[in-house]
């Protein structure tokens, strides 16, 4: 696939993650803000930014797979190139119409981007070396968006707090620099990543047009003969409709309790920074939370403890213990979603890996729909407050649904155990002579793995070993033929 070393693909991919989501941190602090400053009420709000959401439910599972049958890179260049195009039309909107279209379009780019990146790097990493450990690199990748995100927020609040230049309000000058920083990600796009893809003729995008409904049959194929990986992806559903609180509900509440939308976005710039920093550090110990619990026991209990922080945003008076809470949040948030996705990718195989990610992304895709409609018009209706609390409810709701994974982990076979036949077997099951009793059937022990392949953690397996699924055995796709991005 690629003549990349394993230390390269990773480089490549940890600073292609960090551009794209430098300029979304940018506009973390003045996304919500700004709309109002426009005259968008916050259920108008909350209509445009269903938007997203319907068109990242009809397109996630086709872009999916056609990143899969066509190629990562052509896919992901559309992708930045949509999401600059909506950057630009949200710097001058002032119309319900302008926002709607610019949702939408952001929905466009996230079904197109959504699973090509992260697959590029899991298939070249294993192209370079099929033992390598491609999870750290994944929580790694949490790292870096932490920081993306962080830097981000801390550069468009400290635009904001410099205030309007000429006729530019100072809600918009953020975006601006995000036009510019997105287009500087597009060009290390074209330059770094490298991808082998089978057909470059004229009829390649045609054929891969017509494989990309075979590829994305295969991926439900992989969802009715797996409940682990069924149960997964419907985790997204729950924290989808959650993710409102702390996406578009926090600026709000922050502007509630500081009295002062303009300030409220000024102090919402350090404080996303310092909360994907917090992200970024909740990343980082994802290795300790795999020694000591396990992937999914870990990953059900931070989905309560996300659910608590939220129930802090919600109620916890002044700026800064909405502040606090937020910061707790997005500890656990970057501290969980390594932890899921890593749970997700050993569920399926290369070919059909970008599906598959499409398919847990689509999902949180109606869950926020849902979310951003009705927590927005409660919040309206009631108050912010009451909507950040059945947010929060909801999103603590999936922690059961990692039930599934747990248990396929703990039926998996333990590695370093001898196969029958062998002396040590053989003695172990030799029955014992007395008289006529009956054999002993012989007591087992635990066995410890093989010196040179140490037993993931999160499943007592090697790294390398088909991972459980419903049955313990790693899902195959049922067809043989692969198509042309299989390579």
């Amino acid at each position: 696939m690629s003549t990349l070393s394993v230390r390269q693909v990773r480089r490549r991919f940890l600073v292609l993650h960090g551009l794209r989501w430098l300029p979304t941190g940018l506009m973390v602090p003045v996304m919500i803000l700004l709309m109002q400053e426009r005259g968008l009420t916050l259920s108008e709000i909350g209509l445009v930014i269903v938007a997203q959401g319907l068109v990242v439910l009809a397109l996630e599972l086709p872009t999916g797979g056609l990143a899969d049958a066509l190629g990562r890179r052509p896919v992901l260049v559309v992708a930045w190139l949509v999401n600059l195009a909506s950057l630009a039309i949200f710097a001058v909107a002032d119309s319900f119409a302008f926002f709607f279209l610019v949702w939408a379009l952001q929905g466009v780019f996230r079904a197109l981007d959504s699973g090509p990146m992260e697959a590029w790097y899991v298939d070249a990493t294993l192209a370079a070396d099929p033992d390598a450990h491609y999870e750290s690199g994944l929580g790694h990748a949490g790292t870096v968006v932490g920081v993306a995100m962080g830097a981000g927020a801390l550069l468009g609040g400290g635009l904001v707090a410099l205030g309007p230049i000429g006729p530019v309000s100072a809600l918009t000058v953020p975006v601006l620099v995000a036009i510019a920083l997105q287009a500087a990600a597009l060009v290390a796009l074209l330059v770094l990543l490298v991808e082998t893809r089978p057909g470059r003729e004229a009829g390649a995008l045609r054929a891969s047009v017509a494989e990309a409904p075979r590829m994305v049959g295969q991926a439900f194929g992989l969802l009715r003969r797996s409940r682990v990986l069924l149960a997964l992806v419907c985790v997204e559903l729950f924290w989808g409709f959650g993710m409102v609180t702390f996406e578009s509900l926090l600026p709000v509440r922050l502007a509630e309790v500081v009295g002062d939308p303009d300030r409220a976005a000024a102090l919402l710039g350090p404080a996303s920074s310092a909360a994907w920093l917090a992200g970024a550090a909740g990343a980082a110990l994802t290795p300790l939370l795999l020694r000591r619990l396990g992937a999914a026991p870990s990953a059900a209990l931070l989905r309560i403890v996300q659910g608590v922080t939220i129930v802090g945003m919600g109620l916890l008076a002044g700026p800064v213990g909405v502040l606090v809470a937020y910061l707790a949040c997005y500890t656990v948030h970057g501290a969980s979603n390594p932890l899921h996705m890593g749970l997700l990718h050993r569920q399926v195989d290369g070919p059909y890996r970008t599906s598959v990610l499409s398919l847990n992304s689509m999902m949180g895709q109606p869950g926020f729909a849902l979310g951003a409609v009705g927590l927005t018009a409660l919040a309206d209706a009631v108050s912010v407050s009451a909507a950040m609390l059945v947010g929060a409810v909801v999103l603590a709701l999936a922690a059961p649904l990692y039930l599934p994974a747990w248990r396929a982990g703990r039926r998996a076979p333990v590695p370093g155990s001898p196969p029958a036949g062998t002396p040590s077997a053989a003695r172990r099951a030799r029955p014992r002579r007395s008289g006529g009793r009956r054999s002993v059937r012989p007591r087992r022990r635990p066995a410890c793995p093989a010196p040179d392949a140490p037993a993931d953690p999160t499943t007592r397996r090697r790294p390398d070993a088909a991972p459980p699924s419903g049955g313990g055995r790693r899902i195959r796709p049922a067809a043989p033929n692969c198509g042309p991005g299989s390579a």
